[in-house]
């Protein structure tokens, strides 16, 4: 599966590819993630990817034919979908995530400053996708966590399939505590923090009982 990041800052997220899960399908060829630098489909001396606002108005805003010939650039797959990052788009979720990780590449356009022309969200983008009710600086972060969320989906890249059977956010009801040794831990003089006495009986069946119990709702 492939990922294409637009940004103007290509650099800005390459030292989280190179560890962890990520960096292990990169290095399988599972996953391909790809910074895309804007400044490179932008015309004139100073490669401008942004201008004043018509109307007038604060900030800058990135404009469309950049946009519009990087997309066309880096577009490879027939299977492909276009995600332009906005706090004002559709809110992630896991759902989201398992439709994406069908598709053979998914490129984000990552906004700046006050926003995007209005044309690239006409015409350009098929989702706009926010990852939470708050604003960033930009969209690369908000990429970078759907790719994560989306590539541990794509068979693969998690060692263990078992992991994928019971995620947090797949049905109504969340996950159940977990505990590891010791089954006792000393926090200092007088706090000892133990782990319930049920997770190592043996009793299957009641350690079923329990997670059940204590799943957080």
């Amino acid at each position: 599966m492939r990922f294409d990041i637009i940004t103007i800052f290509p650099n800005i997220l390459t030292s989280y590819l190179k560890e962890g899960i990520l960096a292990q399908a990169i290095k399988k060829k599972i996953v391909k993630v790809n910074f895309v630098n804007l400044r490179d489909s932008a015309n004139g001396k100073h490669r401008k990817t942004d201008d004043t606002p018509f109307g007038g108005g604060p900030g800058m805003v990135m404009m469309v034919e950049p946009i519009w010939k990087a997309v066309k650039k880096v577009k490879k797959k027939k299977k492909s979908k276009i995600v332009l990052l906005s706090p004002k788009g559709k809110k992630f979720d896991q759902k989201m995530a398992q439709d994406f990780s069908a598709f053979d590449q998914i490129i984000f356009i990552c906004g700046r400053y006050e926003g995007v022309d209005e044309r690239v969200v006409e015409n350009i983008a098929d989702e706009i996708i926010s990852i939470g009710d708050y604003v960033l600086a930009g969209g690369e972060l908000p990429a970078m966590t759907i790719i994560e969320a989306t590539a541990r989906l794509v068979p693969g890249v998690l060692g263990n399939k078992e992991s994928l059977v019971s995620e947090t956010h797949d049905s109504d009801k969340k996950d159940y505590p977990q505990y590891t040794r010791p089954t006792e831990f000393k926090a200092g003089f007088k706090n000892r923090w133990k782990v319930p006495e049920v997770l190592f009986s043996g009793n299957h069946k009641k350690i079923e009982e329990w997670r059940e119990e204590n799943r957080k709702q």
